[in-house]
């Protein structure tokens, strides 16, 4: 059976760029045609890892017109989420690992005229979101333990694409499918290949000198 497919969106994470300068980043985005850009939002506490929060949401706002897809990865999301919200995300993906009320916190985004997104670590099988999957603009499939950038993509992850593109057929439901951690050109198209419509990308963007020419292949230009 041949499975509807979304437009490919690539979504650059800024996770890699260089911190001392994200206004370059942005606009190095932007120049490259990718619509999306992806803010992994570390707590130090749901990862070890500690990144950035909604001042810095608010401070790029005004220099792009690309979606803001907002990843916590954080314990109590709901407490972050109006305040990424007001700062000028369009989407928010929380962890389904850290939060109980699912439904609630998904219906809460969508109060807030944003898209509603969950998240999954590589541990997490996809089946736990099957009662979820009508509330939801996008499931982001982790393809790499979170709390790290510049990680090789564990290719068991993919299984998890390819049986949301499976029920999402079946269930006539069109969320988008995410795939964030070790994507380059060579995985992207396995993740595509899987069901994947949605590719974050970090370090295979920011170091490629020819960003334009990697999103255009990417999105099958």
């Amino acid at each position: 059976m041949m499975l509807k497919m979304n437009k490919i969106v690539v979504s650059p994470s800024i996770l890699s760029a260089d911190f001392a300068d994200f206004g370059s980043a942005v606009s190095q985005i932007d120049l490259s045609g990718a619509e999306w850009i992806h803010m992994d939002v570390m707590d130090g506490s749901f990862v070890p890892n500690l990144t950035f929060g909604p001042p810095l949401i608010s401070a790029l706002r005004s220099r792009t017109k690309a979606i803001f897809d907002v990843h916590l990865m954080t314990v109590n999301p709901r407490h972050l989420i109006k305040d990424f919200a007001d700062a000028g995300a369009n989407l928010i993906s929380f962890h389904y690992e850290a939060e109980e009320n699912i439904k609630e916190n998904l219906e809460y985004i969508r109060s807030l005229g944003l898209k509603a997104g969950i998240a999954i670590a590589p541990s997490t099988s996809y089946n736990v979101l099957e009662e979820a999957l009508p509330f939801l603009d996008l499931v982001l499939i982790m393809t790499v333990n979170p709390g790290y950038g510049g990680q090789i993509l564990i290719p068991e992850c993919l299984e998890k694409a390819e049986k949301l593109a499976k029920m999402r057929e079946n269930l006539n439901l069109n969320f988008r499918i995410s795939v964030d951690g070790g994507i380059n050109e060579q995985t992207a198209e396995q993740a595509i290949k899987a069901g994947a419509d949605t590719l974050v990308i970090g370090s295979a963007f920011f170091g490629n000198p020819d960003k334009k020419g990697l999103v255009s292949r990417l999105q099958g230009n």
